[in-house]
């Protein structure tokens, strides 16, 4: 590891810790709450006729080593949701890009951190 990579991990560690809440990442029947960072990525995308069209989606900001589901290390997939508690409403995302983009990156040289880009879909009534 060279030094740049040690305080690379070293804010990684410091915002998980210090600017996160916890969210739950699911696929299917299977889940894990995560420490999240919430961001925001702004997409554009022209039409046929030329107009750009301007879309915002709520990114998810998540240590790649905690996303682990049925025991597994994962990657994020388009159809994956995730549930954020606010208070006493629970907002749901669901794990998509527009327009043909991927539905995650690596926010990092070193693929410590996924940036998931979500959408909003719904509320639901705290567990």
């Amino acid at each position: 590891m060279d030094l740049l990579e040690l305080g690379a991990a070293w804010l990684e560690d410091q915002r998980t810790r210090h600017l996160s809440r916890t969210v739950t990442y699911l696929r299917g029947n299977d889940s894990v709450n995560v420490a999240a960072t919430i961001g925001r990525t702004e997409f554009e995308q022209a039409d046929e006729y030329g107009i750009v069209h301007r879309t915002e989606s709520r990114d998810f900001l998540v240590l790649a080593v905690d996303l682990v589901l049925a025991g597994k290390a994962e990657l994020p997939r388009a159809g994956d949701r995730i549930r954020e508690a606010a208070g006493e409403q629970v907002f749901v995302y669901e794990v998509m890009a527009p327009g043909g983009e991927p539905p995650w990156r690596y926010s990092d040289p070193y693929r410590r951190t996924l940036r998931i880009h979500t959408k909003f879909v719904g509320m639901e009534r705290p567990p």
